[in-house]
């Protein structure tokens, strides 16, 4: 039976295995008031600590937080069913600490790009600009003294970014731990890719550039809707003072893939009449990001290109492995009526099946 065509919505859907069966013992009779207790506590907890330490925007005090929203979700289980949970993601979050220490350290004093990335965009979007990068036009049409509604939804939109992929992942790991550790998978690797680009092709962000004398005035507003209600973001934590901030890791834009990568993930098991939200997403962190000063959209085309081929590659190692993995079995081995064919038990071992296919009336 000849493979599907590998396209944008089929990499998304590559690994879709049945989920395991669950070992959790059962819930308690009281399980549903004991939740609704459990998470109005986390809820006015998060607020308070909201309030008091900041948002959530490193990746180990997210995790904090999302560990403590599957407790309350799930009070009723033992103990040792949360601790599989920091078993687990320990070694994601130690990772993504070592990304942003690393991540701070990627210009290494070098001057950074920043002249190509504005003539990228004047050529792309200069006619309908006035020759100027849509960053410079955006503000200039958009940007106000005081802080106008649209800043709030900005600053919101910018904030999920450092929660929206934490949180998918968690949910896989309660729901169907084979998908996520394909999601880890391919999120590692577009995190991967990202760093070492900014290793070798260190690019300074618009407002760089405008500090810097390359284009007009920018200013830096991502977070300038959280400051009006006295709100902040709790920063690095890991981190001692600004070491893993790098003014110069714009290209590629991994908030733009993170958001688009999401989105993809789930995209083959979503109904399509929803596709168009999903989708406006990425869209949404988008224009955030260059309306900000944050990226050029040169920066977000190249992290969505990064996001395909983050589905690609990883996709056909899978494949690979479960090749690899079927014609390792021996040949005398028997196959059950439950197991399938070899390829297909192989497959299911590497946590990889081919695509659905999608109804057209979907």
């Amino acid at each position: 039976m000849r493979d599907p065509p590998l396209t944008l919505t089929a990499m998304a859907v590559v690994t879709d295995p049945q989920p395991p069966a669950r070992t959790d013992p059962p819930a308690s009779p009281d399980g549903g008031r004991r939740r609704l207790v459990a998470m109005a506590i986390w809820g006015v907890a998060f607020v308070v600590g909201w309030l008091v330490i900041g948002l959530p925007t490193d990746p180990a005090y997210a995790f904090l937080w999302i560990w403590a929203a599957t407790i309350a979700w799930h009070s009723s289980r033992p103990w040792r069913s949360h601790l599989r949970f920091a078993r687990d993601w320990v070694p994601v979050v130690l990772l993504f600490a070592v990304y942003n220490l690393s991540r701070g350290f990627a210009d290494n004093g070098a001057v950074p790009h920043a002249y190509e990335l504005v003539v990228a965009d004047r050529v792309m979007f200069g006619w309908a600009t006035g020759g100027q990068v849509p960053t410079v036009w955006l503000q200039q049409h958009l940007y106000r003294p005081e802080v106008q509604w649209w800043d709030v939804l900005a600053s919101w939109v910018y904030f999920s970014h450092f929660v929206v992929a934490l949180t998918a992942a968690a949910v896989l790991w309660l729901r169907n731990r084979a998908r996520w550790g394909a999601y880890m998978r391919r999120w590692g690797f577009l995190c991967a890719a990202g760093l070492v680009t900014y290793f070798v092709y260190p690019a300074a962000p618009p407002w760089w550039a405008a500090q810097n004398g390359l284009i007009e005035e920018v200013a830096r507003i991502s977070t300038r809707g959280w400051k009006e209600f006295g709100m902040h973001g709790a920063g690095n934590l890991l981190n001692a003072g600004q070491i893993a901030s790098n003014p110069v890791a714009a290209m590629p834009s991994l908030h733009t893939a993170w958001a688009l990568f999401v989105v993809l993930f789930f995209l083959g098991a979503t109904r399509r009449r929803w596709w168009p939200l999903l989708l406006a997403y990425p869209l949404a962190m988008t224009f955030t990001l260059v309306y900000s000063g944050e990226h050029y959209v040169i920066d977000v085309l190249v992290g969505w290109a990064y996001v395909g081929m983050t589905f690609l590659v990883v996709g056909l190692a899978e494949r690979w492995w479960a090749a690899h993995r079927a014609r390792r079995r021996r040949p005398d081995e028997p196959v059950g009526p439950a197991d399938g064919d070899a390829t297909r038990d192989a497959v299911d071992e590497a946590a990889v099946t081919d695509p659905p296919a999608v109804p057209a009336n979907r």
